[in-house]
């Protein structure tokens, strides 16, 4: 298992990462998520050797690395998958899936897991996006590495292709039982690929937990802001229950937040109907093919997105009747967090 403990990294006397701490369980697949210069990469070039910590230590079953006790790369088998694939391209796929390896056994197995057979003899000139990566990941597991380190390895693909190529390297990696800790900056990926995700801001972890927690109990309005569209409408919590103007919504206190709370409201916990009547204004529209999602100024003040069918139909100006109509517990933060 590998394990990290108040993990702090500086970049001259610039602070990147503070206090890291999580274990990574033995087939686990952990992504990590945050804006832009939240320390993710760091992340990975620290467990990787690459770069010196400056302080806490990093731990796996045969090693332990210290800032006064440094681990090589080379001794602690990590493997890493890149963005940009870092293939040879004088080699070909076979060549370079087996490339110091004395044994390729496990390099046929991934070459043909990983759906590259046809394509040994090629170079990575005449490979398409996605059978770089493929192939970039063979290379990585037949080398039997301890645990996988992917540094946003899909950023450079398209939307379409992503979203299979996400479900097969998952596979891969729980078919091989590695271990594995996944940089990203889409939400999207991070919340269906990982059995676990870690949302960092500035240097700090804010939240690990299950993708589900993540989302539905985030530990702060920036986990909740980061991880999909939210909305806050005012209200006030007691026992369980929230009152607020459109209406009374089953709530869950972060941080035990009472009394007056600002809820946490997704896009599709809530019902947009046009009525010349209703309690807000609609502010603008965006058309996203089977559903449209909007946003509504409400009487009271609060700004709400809301996503709906496509055959749903109003025009920015539109007075429109809002409710809350999800039946799960919402979460509720005290107005001052």
């Amino acid at each position: 298992m590998l394990k990290v403990s108040n993990l702090s990294v500086n970049y001259g006397a610039a602070p990147v990462v503070q206090q890291l701490n999580f274990a990574l369980a033995e087939d686990e697949i952990l992504m990590l998520v945050g804006p832009t210069g939240c320390g993710k990469t760091t992340i990975l070039q620290a467990l990787a050797g690459l770069i010196p910590i400056t302080e806490g230590e990093i731990q796996f079953d045969t090693w332990r690395s210290t800032p006064s006790n440094i681990v090589p790369p080379e001794k602690r088998r990590v493997g890493m998958v890149f963005q940009d694939f870092a293939l040879f391209p004088h080699l070909t796929v076979e060549q370079n899936v087996c490339f110091r390896l004395t044994e390729t056994r496990l390099a046929d197995h991934w070459l043909n897991l990983l759906g590259l057979d046809h394509l040994r003899h090629a170079r990575p000139g005449r490979l398409s996006g996605g059978q770089k990566q493929r192939v970039a990941l063979a290379r990585t597991l037949a080398h039997e590495p301890s645990f996988i380190l992917l540094d946003e390895p899909l950023s450079n693909l398209d939307a379409a292709l992503k979203d299979s190529l996400r479900w097969e390297i998952r596979e891969a990696l729980k078919s091989a039982g590695v271990p594995a800790i996944w940089v990203t900056h889409d939400q999207e990926e991070a919340l269906s690929v990982g059995d676990r995700v870690g949302i960092l801001n500035g240097g700090e972890l804010e939240q690990l937990d299950t993708p589900e927690k993540c989302f539905a109990e985030p530990a702060s309005k920036f986990v909740a802001q980061f991880l999909g569209e939210a909305s806050f409408l005012p209200g006030y919590l007691e026992k369980d229950q929230v009152s607020t103007v459109l209406g009374p919504a089953p709530g869950i206190s972060i941080d035990a937040a009472n009394g007056d709370v600002d809820l946490l409201l997704r896009p599709d916990d809530l019902s947009l109907t046009p009525l010349g009547t209703g309690n807000g204004v609609i502010d603008w529209v965006r058309y996203e093919g089977c559903s449209r999602l909007y946003a509504v100024s409400t009487d009271a003040g609060a700004q709400l997105k809301v996503r709906v069918s496509h055959e749903v139909r109003a025009e920015p100006g539109d007075r429109v009747q809002l409710a809350i109509t999800t039946t799960h517990p919402l979460a509720a933060f005290s107005q001052s967090a």
